[in-house]
């Protein structure tokens, strides 16, 4: 049993009672992890997971009662236990507070100590089991959510398998919805730190000046609002997996500091003067060319390489073949049981239809598609007509219409853009003024003020507009 057991950190400053402890600990078939200083044990907790702590009372350097407080500070689940020669009730009591689950006096039977770390032993395998159960209920993404049999896919599943093991930082690169934080979540969950948090931060969501604040916490008083100390996510997530989406979104100035902080784990809250240290891995995603914002000067280029490690490219959905039937299927199940609801598959026609699709939103849109079909289905099978009637949606911007011509100007383009859709929407409604104004929310003499503006006239009309309703 002990052997699945990570190591226990046993810190005392008598070289003698290090072995000691040592060898009655593998005796018992745990690996051990001897250090004479509190220092030295705080150093190794950055950098390594131990299922529980034994230290002294009095140490060279920091007490041993300063080190279970700072254990409880920055490893609050971490188990501990102090031993010490000078025991009364007064330095037992002092000890529980300081943080020790457990207090031994010298000297004591071996059967005590082994009583004691058996109790952290199974404490720590609990904390794991719920862990687990907490992502499981929590719908952890793992490697049976990355649902797709295409070579890519297989190709990237098995790379997942590969290097979740290790502390190995992944960027992972994609279209918006191709399922990068899947990739995430599934690199946690097989990865030696799934025991501990999975944090996500989205770097578009939040304000740059906030972003700080958020990533590395601050300090009390370290500006107007910041009435309390805030740990941070790279705290929160010590130990575990810290997932930082839209990485290409930071600003400059906080690319700095991430970098600094990528190079040995250290870091300083908002206002505050202490360095702190966690022990993260990082997995970075973004959607954005990297290549071409490191060409603008956006992203620092020292920054990407740092975070280019491993480097995951989802495949968009479009150039994923027949796996979009499969993940549509796979939706398709679990709204059915999230619903309550009799759907079981998707006819023939209705596959027709989502395969000539060219899905521009990818695994997110198809997901949203299918939640309203099994919304609206009635019967055994998603019919075409339980599907968004996509044709009369309003066009979507072709990105190649965006790029300016050479000499014009952002008007000109705004113009051009708003010519295209007007365009679009009329010929889907025949040229019907009524529908078309309906269809984008505007009166039929807004539409008719606009389409003079950008001189745009329908056959047979001399003043501008001239439609299949024109008589209505």
């Amino acid at each position: 049993m002990n052997s699945n057991l990570p190591p226990l950190l046993v810190v005392d400053d008598e070289r003698n009672m290090r072995r000691s402890l040592q060898a009655m600990l593998q005796d018992e078939g745990y690996k051990v992890c001897p250090v004479e200083s509190a220092e030295e044990a705080l150093a190794r907790l950055h950098k390594e997971i131990f299922f529980m702590v034994i230290t002294d009372a009095r140490l060279g350097g920091m007490s041993g009662y300063d080190f279970l407080a700072r254990l409880r500070s920055q490893w609050p689940e971490l188990p501990s236990l102090m031993i010490t020669a000078y025991a009364t009730p007064k330095l037992a009591v002092e000890a529980i507070k300081a943080g020790a689950m457990d207090y031994l006096s010298k000297p004591f039977e071996p059967e005590e100590l082994f009583h004691a770390v058996a109790r952290c032993a199974e404490r720590f395998q609990l904390m794991q089991e719920n862990a687990e159960l907490r992502a499981q209920a929590g719908e952890m993404p793992g490697l049976d959510q990355m649902v797709g049999d295409c070579q890519r896919m297989r190709e990237i599943r098995q790379l997942i398998r590969t290097i979740a093991p290790t502390d190995a930082r992944v960027l992972v690169l994609g279209e918006s919805g191709t399922g990068k934080e899947l990739v995430a979540g599934a690199l946690h969950s097989l990865s030696p730190r799934r025991a501990r948090p999975c944090i996500r931060i989205n770097c578009a969501a939040i304000p740059e000046n906030l972003l700080e604040s958020e990533l590395f916490g601050h300090e009390k008083g370290a500006f107007t609002g910041a009435l309390k100390l805030k740990r941070g996510r790279v705290e929160e997530a010590d130990q575990g997996t810290l997932f930082l989406d839209e990485i290409a979104d930071m600003g400059k100035p906080l690319q700095a500091k991430l970098l600094r902080f990528l190079e040995d784990g250290t870091f300083t809250r908002v206002g505050g003067s202490e360095e702190l240290r966690v022990n993260v891995r990082l997995v970075a995603a973004t959607n954005r060319d990297l290549a071409k914002a490191m060409a603008d000067g956006d992203f620092r280029e020292d920054l990407y390489h740092r975070l280019n490690v491993v480097q995951i490219n989802l495949p968009a959905l479009r150039d994923r073949g027949d796996d979009m039937i499969l993940l549509a299927d796979h939706f398709v199940r679990f709204f059915r049981v999230r619903m309550n609801r009799s759907v079981e598959g998707i006819t023939p026609e209705a596959q027709a239809i989502l395969k000539s699709l060219p899905w521009p939103g990818n695994i997110r849109e198809l997901k949203n598609v299918i939640e309203r079909a099994v919304i609206l289905e009635t019967s055994a099978a998603i019919r075409p007509a339980s599907l968004p009637d996509f044709n009369s949606q309003i066009l979507r911007p072709n990105p190649s219409a965006i790029v300016p011509a050479p000499g014009e100007s952002l008007d000109d383009i705004l113009q051009r853009m708003e010519r295209d859709i007007i365009g679009g929407v009329l010929e889907q409604n025949h040229f019907s003024l009524t529908r078309t104004a309906a269809q984008l929310r505007m009166t039929r003499h807004a539409l008719r003020y606009r389409m003079q503006k950008l001189n745009m006239k329908l056959a047979g009309d001399d003043n501008g507009a001239h439609s299949a309703d024109e008589g209505e």
